[in-house]
C-alpha cells in the first residue's frame, strides 16, 4: 500500500502535468542553491521549477496520460512546469544552461506530445507567441491592402477602357 505522503506527491505532480502547457525535465546535478534560485527567476512568472523524485514523477506523468521515455528519469531530475508561453521558459532554460553547463535539458512534453532535448532547444529559438501573432497580423493586413488595391484598379481600368473605346469611335465617326 502506498504511503499517504507519496500518494499526495503523485497527485500534486499529476495535477501539475495536467494544468501545464509544457513540462521540461532537466538534470541539475552540481548546481548550487543560489544558481537554482537564479534559474527559477529566469524562467519567468508562468513557470514553476521543482526538484522531483523520478519514480513519483514517472507515475504522475502516466496518470496524466503522458508517456515519457525512461531515459529522462536517469539521475537527479527537476521539472519546469510551464503554464504560460513555453517559448519564454525554453529560452530561459537554454540561456541558463549556456552559462551553467551543469544544467542539462533532458527532454519534456508540450501539449501532451513528448519532446527531445533538441526539440526543446528549437522551441527556444522561436520568437515569442506575441511576436509571431503580430507578424501574422501584418501579413494579413498586407494581403488586405493588395486586395483592396486590386478591387480599386478594376473599375478604374474599366472606365479608362470605355473612354478609350469612345474616343476611338469618335475618331472613326469624324473621319467618315
Amino acid at each position: 500500500m502506498a504511503r499517504p505522503d507519496k500518494a499526495a506527491a503523485v497527485a500534486e505532480l499529476t495535477d501539475k502535468f495536467r494544468s501545464s502547457n509544457a513540462a521540461v525535465l532537466t538534470e541539475y546535478r552540481g548546481l548550487t542553491v543560489a544558481q537554482l534560485k537564479t534559474l527559477r527567476r529566469s524562467l519567468g512568472e508562468n513557470a514553476q521549477y521543482a526538484v522531483v523524485k523520478n519514480t513519483l514523477t514517472k507515475i504522475a506523468a502516466n496518470e496524466a496520460g503522458i508517456t515519457l521515455d525512461d531515459q529522462l528519469f536517469a539521475g537527479p531530475t527537476a521539472v519546469a512546469f510551464v503554464t504560460g508561453d513555453p517559448v519564454e521558459s525554453a529560452k530561459g532554460l537554454r540561456d541558463f544552461a549556456k552559462d551553467n553547463p551543469n544544467l542539462i535539458i533532458k527532454g519534456g512534453v508540450l501539449d501532451g506530445k513528448a519532446l527531445s532535448a533538441d526539440e526543446i532547444k528549437k522551441l527556444a529559438d522561436l520568437e515569442s507567441r506575441e511576436v509571431l501573432l503580430s507578424k501574422l497580423a501584418g501579413a494579413f493586413k498586407g494581403k488586405q491592402t493588395q486586395t483592396a488595391q486590386l478591387f480599386q484598379a478594376l473599375p478604374s481600368k474599366l472606365v479608362r477602357t470605355v473612354d478609350a473605346l469612345r474616343a476611338k469611335q469618335d475618331e472613326q465617326g469624324g473621319a467618315e
